[in-house]
């Protein structure tokens, strides 16, 4: 019996419904190792206990080392060994501790941009995740203008657009004095990178962004997130269906909804923030992605003993 070419493409369309239809989990966590040596075994743990979840990919939000822990190509090394015993997909994106803070003399006293390049050679080398189990990944740097920012990344799972956009805590490397031009040309590259995600994700039934810096926490002085800020707000309530934004940095779990609509009273209801454990807490979200229900993200804390 021959099986017509419409057939095959009504049951692979099916079969794509269905694929999109089905509920997931992945699980987030970010700013952790920290307390150095104790932690080691502490992550050690956490990773064990996600390797049990059986996440379909987890996401590292950034910072995984304190500010005051020297920033060495030998603890680089170190972290990267640990992002490939993850057994499913690991993805992560770059935090402030890790590079723009890497100038303190408890850090070294190194080069932030000498260390942030290394991270993007030894961390965005490939476009795939860590883990045993990879996932291929598009970056920003396909496009030749923006082709230094290999640590933006983006990802489809389940009918979801997934993504990172590189913000990092102490103000997103903006600075009060001195040159501020790595801070201008990657805003640019951020806000470009935003206007293509909501484009991908036109036709799918979310998004989900995840960045280490918390840029909802208003300092004293010019904020590094106000275009960023801006621009959310715009996209979100133009897009209208459910975004979910991740951040780490500020080391308390919170669910909120921090962005406000133009009369700055009523609150743009798609958008939601999630906020990761960090530090002293080492634990982890997971998040289920549940396409059948108006409330796409529901969340749940996973403590260790």
């Amino acid at each position: 019996m021959r099986v017509t070419y419409l057939s095959l493409l009504l049951l692979f369309i099916g079969t794509m419904a269905f694929a999109q239809s089905k509920k997931f989990e992945f699980i987030a966590f970010g700013d952790m190792p920290y307390r150095l040596p104790n932690d080691y075994e502490r992550f050690e743990n956490l990773i064990s206990q996600i390797n049990h979840e059986k996440p379909a990919f987890s996401v590292h939000v950034g910072d995984f080392k304190s500010g005051s822990t020297p920033c060495s190509d030998e603890y680089f090394s170190k972290i990267h060994g640990y992002f490939e015993t993850f057994k499913k997909p690991l993805i992560y994106t770059p935090g402030d501790n890790e590079w723009t803070d890497c100038n303190r003399k408890a850090a070294g006293e190194y080069d932030p941009l000498e260390r942030l390049a290394l991270l993007r050679k030894m961390f965005f080398s490939e476009s795939q995740s860590f883990g045993h189990k990879k996932i291929p990944l598009k970056s920003q740097a396909e496009k030749p203008e923006f082709a230094r920012y290999v640590e933006n990344v983006a990802w489809e799972y389940g009918g979801i657009q997934f993504a990172t956009v590189h913000l990092v805590g102490t103000n997103n490397n903006l600075k009060e004095n001195g040159d501020n031009s790595e801070f201008i040309e990657r805003e640019k590259a951020n806000l470009a990178w935003l206007e293509e995600l909501y484009a991908k994700a036109a036709d799918k039934k979310g998004l989900v962004m995840f960045t280490q810096a918390d840029m909802f926490y208003m300092g004293k002085g010019s904020s590094g997130f106000q275009k960023i800020r801006e621009k959310l707000a715009e996209l979100s309530r133009q897009y209208g269906k459910p975004v979910l934004w991740v951040n780490g940095d500020s080391h308390r779990f919170i669910v909120d909804k921090p962005l406000l609509n133009p009369d700055k009273r009523s609150t743009i209801l798609n958008f939601t923030r999630l906020q990761v454990f960090g530090d002293a807490d080492m634990a982890s979200v997971k998040v289920q992605v549940d396409p059948k229900l108006k409330e796409l993200f529901t969340f749940r804390e996973l403590l260790m003993d």
